[in-house]
């Protein structure tokens, strides 16, 4: 119990690099759950338990890692949506209690607010293929070469190109 008061709060960014034709019943379902339902879905978690049990179970179809407050601005900025495909603005900012994306993004990467739990908000962001290709192939892990499972800090320089 007290292993997990110690432990702090972090931000993951979760982008889903491949696809669930022939994948186990399980993972196409917690996929689903992280609402990731296309190739290149990415989202803002916490790393509680339960989101990391769900990331184990989806490890071979998305990459995870701890965003800098830079990348999370950069895919509020250009990829960031309100229900209707509507742009984040200024005046949506206002109406959630923030004055400018910067703010937002230090409440997202320090959990003071949960990006799905903002109102009117598409809890996902679709973004590009990377530019310039994946460097690995997506079926194998990211310590063997590849691109799935976590890479930590690394998930920043594939996030910039994807945004």
């Amino acid at each position: 119990m007290s292993q997990q008061k110690t432990e702090e709060c972090k931000c993951l960014v979760v982008v889903r690099v491949r696809g669930t034709i022939s994948a186990l019943r399980e993972a196409r379902e917690t996929l689903d759950l992280l609402r990731l339902t296309h190739t290149n879905h990415a989202i803002l978690i916490d790393n509680r338990p339960a989101y990391k049990g769900m990331l184990q179970r989806v490890n071979n179809y998305v990459t995870w890692g701890e965003p800098t407050k830079e990348t999370v601005i950069a895919m509020l900025q250009k990829r960031g949506r309100q229900l209707g495909r509507k742009m984040l603005n200024d005046e949506y900012l206002q109406k959630t209690g923030y004055t400018s994306i910067d703010e937002l993004a230090e409440a997202i990467i320090n959990c003071k607010i949960a990006y799905k739990n903002l109102p009117d908000i598409e809890p996902r962001f679709k973004l590009h293929p990377p530019s310039k290709g994946y460097h690995g192939k997506t079926k194998k892990s990211y310590k063997a070469g590849g691109e799935a499972g976590y890479r930590g800090e690394a998930i920043n320089e594939l996030v910039k190109r994807m945004v």
